[in-house]
C-alpha cells in the first residue's frame, strides 16, 4: 500500500479546527515561485500546479522505468500547499489578491536529494516536451507554528486567523510573518470540486515567544 503523508502524520495534515501548537520538522519541498491573483484563468499560479503535479509524477512513476531511486517507495502525492505573502504587508489583505506573491509547493518524500530532484526535472522536460525551469528544489523548516483546519471559502479565513492570533497570544506567543516565514495553507480539497462551504484548508503561521 502506497504511503499516504496526510494519514501517517496527522498531526501536520489533519489539525482540529481549533488552534493548537505544532513543531514541524524540516521538510524538502518541489516549489514554484509567483506573483499575481491565483483566480486568474490560465494565470501563473494555476500554471504553477500544473509543473508541480508534472515532477511530483515523475517520481512517483520512476518505478515503472529504467532509472532507480535509492530508497525508493511508494507514495501518495502529498497534497498541495502554498507560502503567501504581500511586500510591505503585515499578514494577508485579501481584498488585494493581485498583489499576492505566493510559492507554490508539493513535499517530497526524504528519499529524493537534490540530485534526485535534477533527473526528475530533466526527464519530465524530455517525456511532457515542456518547460520545467521554474521548479525548484525547496528545503523549508518552519519550526514552531500555530495551526488550525478553515472549513469554508478562502476569503473567510481572516476569522481562522484571528482566532489563531487570540490563541497564541493565550500560550506567551505572538505570530512571526517576517523573513521567510510566511503564511502557509494546505490544501485538502479538490477545489474544481468541493463546495466552498465545505473546502478544508490547514492554516499554519510561525511563532515566536512574546517579547
Amino acid at each position: 500500500m502506497a504511503f499516504d503523508y496526510k494519514k501517517e502524520y496527522k498531526e501536520f495534515y489533519l489539525p482540529k479546527s481549533k488552534p493548537s501548537l505544532v513543531t514541524v520538522p524540516p521538510m524538502n519541498f518541489i516549489a514554484v515561485r509567483g506573483k499575481g491573483n491565483p483566480n486568474e484563468e490560465g494565470g501563473a499560479y494555476k500554471q504553477s500546479i500544473g509543473l508541480l503535479y508534472g515532477i511530483a509524477f515523475t517520481i512517483k512513476m520512476s518505478k515503472m522505468g529504467d532509472h532507480r531511486i535509492e530508497g525508493y517507495f511508494d507514495f501518495v502525492v502529498p497534497p498541495l500547499e502554498g507560502l503567501w505573502w504581500q511586500e510591505g504587508t503585515v499578514g494577508i489583505d485579501y481584498a488585494r489578491k493581485e498583489d499576492f506573491e505566493w510559492i507554490s509547493m508539493i513535499r517530497l518524500p526524504d528519499f529524493v536529494t537534490k540530485a534526485e530532484f535534477d533527473w526528475a526535472i530533466a526527464e519530465a522536460s524530455a517525456k511532457k516536451k515542456s518547460d520545467f525551469s521554474k521548479v525548484e528544489f525547496l528545503p523549508y523548516d518552519e519550526g514552531l507554528c500555530v495551526q488550525c483546519m478553515h472549513i469554508g471559502p478562502y476569503d473567510d479565513e481572516p476569522a481562522t486567523i484571528e482566532m489563531m492570533d487570540d490563541f497564541a497570544k493565550e500560550q506567551g506567543y505572538i505570530t512571526d510573518l517576517e523573513g521567510a516565514r510566511r503564511h502557509h495553507e494546505i490544501y485538502l480539497s479538490d477545489v474544481r470540486k468541493c463546495n466552498p462551504k465545505n473546502l478544508k484548508t490547514v492554516i499554519r503561521h510561525p511563532v515566536k515567544q512574546e517579547a
